[in-house]
């Protein structure tokens, strides 16, 4: 096998050049956990906030601001404004709107209401005809309310909105992923990093430097804070210095290796990222680039000839999507050492590097396929 034509498109013209550091900001999970206590805690005291305090996913506590907090009879509403930082973002200055009423029935019974997205298509890991409101964001919500009211003796009724998130959905993918009249309430940290950017990029090839700079001959690419902490469990005796988070800029780090002189890579990623790797794209900005189901569909292909699995992997809606098939169909394990296979050729045709590939499951938890066999926990 010849392999597929690589391709490092550049990127975006929206991602300008910045010489300084780049400020994080917060996610929409965040400022709707921030908005949902707000609320809750202006509907508990009577009194309207005008601060919140919110814990992210790693304990740590921020403090925003509250832009807008109305009391009525039996509900309270908040809004806290998006704050992105230096990401492009098309949900900057979004107003996350939380509106809370207290229920009968102990717990959190949490809505999507007007701008933010209905899920339309399954491989997002969301219940098709719920709200696109991801379980990190969700789990956000429930803890912070959970800090003002006890849900275990109390019900909560929380309703997350964006006024103008349909409007601003039009700018990005949803649609094609069947999210429909709005916007995602996404994160996994809580905060936003600045990482679509040549900014990024530059940090990208730094880190490949100061890693090298170490002696150390191993380096790892994690495409995010998930796979980089499934990485450092899967290679336990590599200094930290060895893990890099790639992003989208696979070919800006090799090459940075190469001229490093480093011999071998290690690359750890999802089924999204490695599927576009896969089809040969080395910069996997989603501007640039989309998941190319053609490859999923080869890979099922060599492994089956049942039609419903091929037609289902065919029309998947996300790379996601597919692994849930696979999964489903108990082929997961040798697909995902295919798709991890494919990668390594892809990785090593592209900077001579020797290149060892690991796929892990949507919550970072496991290492599900790899090209090394002992590396797999599932």
């Amino acid at each position: 096998m010849t392999g597929p034509e690589l391709r490092e498109p550049d990127l975006p013209r929206t991602a300008k050049v910045r010489t300084g550091a780049l400020r994080s900001g917060w996610t929409t999970g965040t400022c709707s956990a921030a908005a949902a206590k707000a609320a809750t805690t202006a509907l508990l005291t009577r009194t309207p906030q005008t601060r919140v305090d919110v814990v992210l996913p790693d304990e740590r506590l921020v403090s925003f601001a509250v832009e807008r907090c109305d009391l009525r009879d039996d509900t309270a509403e908040a809004v806290v404004v998006k704050d992105a930082g230096d990401d492009p973002d098309v949900t900057h200055g979004a107003h996350l709107t939380a509106t809370v009423r207290f229920v009968d029935v102990p717990g959190l019974q949490l809505e999507g209401g007007v701008g933010v997205g209905v899920v339309t298509k399954p491989g997002l890991g969301l219940e098709v005809g719920g709200p696109a409101i991801n379980p990190v964001p969700r789990q956000m919500i429930r803890e912070n309310v959970n800090a003002v009211v006890d849900l275990e003796q109390r019900g909560v009724h929380v309703t997350i909105s964006v006024p103008d998130g349909e409007k601003r959905a039009r700018k990005t993918t949803n649609a094609r992923l069947g999210i429909l009249g709005g916007i995602s309430i996404l994160g996994t940290t809580g905060i936003v990093r600045p990482f679509s950017t040549e900014s990024w990029r530059a940090s990208v090839v730094q880190a490949v430097s100061v890693m090298a700079a170490q002696g150390e001959p191993t380096l790892v690419l994690a495409t995010g804070g998930r796979t980089e902490k499934a990485a450092m469990r899967m290679l336990p005796d590599l200094p930290e210095v060895c893990v890099v988070e790639v992003g989208d800029f696979t070919g800006a780090a090799l090459r940075k290796a190469v001229d490093e002189g480093l011999t071998d890579v290690v690359f750890v990623g999802m089924a999204g990222k490695l599927t576009k790797l896969a089809s040969g794209v080395l910069m996997t900005h989603y501007t640039k680039s989309k998941v190319d189901t053609a490859v999923l569909v080869d890979i099922t292909r060599e492994l089956t000839d049942d039609a419903a699995l091929l037609a289902g992997v065919s029309g998947a809606n996300t790379a996601r999507h597919a692994y849930e098939q696979w999964e489903a169909a108990g082929l997961l394990r040798p697909a995902g050492d295919a798709l991890c296979r494919r990668v390594a050729d892809v990785l090593h045709r592209f900077s001579g590097l020797t290149a060892r590939v690991a796929l892990v499951d949507p919550a970072g938890a496991q290492v599900v396929a790899a090209t090394e066999p002992r590396w797999v926990t599932a």
